[in-house]
């Protein structure tokens, strides 16, 4: 079982305006990681192991910090929009995780197959279920994510295990 490594510093980030161009990071995590000026950023989405990309990390003449998440596949596989909510969490080492949440402030899931329902004789009582656990704090969580005819998909929390 993977363990998840100990954050060192977390900060949100809400997108506005193109999100696949130039974000300023906070000055508190610019000088977290002051002397190492890092040019690359690890960046992977939380809780997936495989899913990762390197992002550029620019500074400017006044020490200011910005992550180029670019026209990177990141922005891309993750359908990033304005309003979204990047919630980052710095490893050390360069590594860091990101939580994606959207319009509607649920985490978005990523690693779920979602065959298209588009049937509208369907009831609101009948809906497709998908289950996956994710390792979350110390523990595995289980998610369902239903698609709704008249709904987007939503994910939500149903058990934690220990």
């Amino acid at each position: 079982m993977d363990v998840e490594p100990d954050v060192l510093f977390e900060f949100v980030h809400v997108l506005k305006g193109d999100p696949r161009g130039i974000r300023r990071l906070p000055d508190s995590f610019a000088e977290y990681v002051g002397g190492v000026r890092p040019r690359t950023m690890h960046l992977r989405e939380h809780s997936c192991g495989y899913c990762r990309w390197i992002v550029d990390a620019i500074y400017d003449a006044r020490g200011k910090m910005y992550l180029n998440i670019g026209r990177e596949k990141f922005a891309r596989h993750h359908r990033l929009q304005a309003g979204f909510i990047l919630v980052f969490s710095y490893f050390g080492n360069r590594d860091m995780s990101i939580k994606v949440f959207d319009e509607s402030r649920c985490r978005r899931d990523y690693h779920v197959d979602r065959d298209s329902h588009d049937d509208s004789t369907d009831s609101e009582d009948d809906r497709v279920l998908f289950l996956r656990s994710e390792y979350v704090h110390g523990g595995f969580c289980l998610f369902a994510s239903s698609v709704e005819p008249t709904r987007a998909p939503s994910s939500r929390w149903i058990f934690q295990f220990r």
